[in-house]
């Protein structure tokens, strides 16, 4: 990554300005990229998403003048695409990118909160939803870090006569309507 840029209160100002006229819903709409943009960066294995996040809001904040005039549509795609452009340089910086094999992972809430425990609790009502072999195949998949989870995933592909490639994506799918799951869960509980 090239040297990291440094979030000014000019540039900040200029961002807000940018997200909203209004300065309350620009720093909800500040605060709702950023979170998206850390679960983002989670979700993709990188375990600095919270410095990543901060990256890309830099970035586009030193861009904001350039783009601001002629932008049009919702400004938190331009942080998403900023987004993957830092998650790449950040993988060729990093290629032994440690993945989280927890599939509902959020930095956000630690494990001694109440918020852990109910994500906790959501994660286990979502897997009895799920068929015995979706259940199965996303748990052994993510079951361990190590190298031996080549041979495992290898193993659990033959196991279901299915590619590498097949298995690793029926896990990817998987996993996403299980997160879909959790947080709809969590958020009903949240507001409840």
């Amino acid at each position: 990554m090239a040297k990291p840029l440094v979030l000014t209160q000019e540039s900040f100002e200029s961002l807000l300005g940018w997200l909203d006229s209004d300065r309350d819903r620009a720093g909800q709409k500040y605060e709702t990229i950023r979170r998206r943009l850390i679960r983002i960066f989670y979700g993709r294995g990188l375990t600095d998403a919270e410095t990543l996040a901060d990256e890309t809001i830099n970035r586009v904040a030193d861009k904001v003048k350039e783009i601001a005039q002629n932008y049009r549509g919702d400004q938190a795609l331009y942080f998403y695409g900023i987004a993957q452009k830092v998650c790449l340089e950040a993988r060729r910086k990093k290629p032994e990118v440690a993945i989280s094999t927890d599939p509902v992972y959020d930095p956000i809430f630690d494990e001694h909160t109440d918020h852990y425990h109910l994500r906790r609790n959501c994660l286990n009502r979502c897997l009895v939803k799920l068929s015995d072999d979706d259940r199965r195949i996303v748990i052994q998949y993510y079951a361990s870090e190590d190298r031996t989870n080549v041979d495992h995933r290898h193993h659990l592909a033959e196991q279901l006569r299915l590619t590498a490639n097949a298995l690793r994506v029926r896990a990817h799918r998987i996993r996403q309507r299980l997160q879909k799951c959790v947080w709809e869960c969590a958020e009903k509980n949240r507001a409840s």
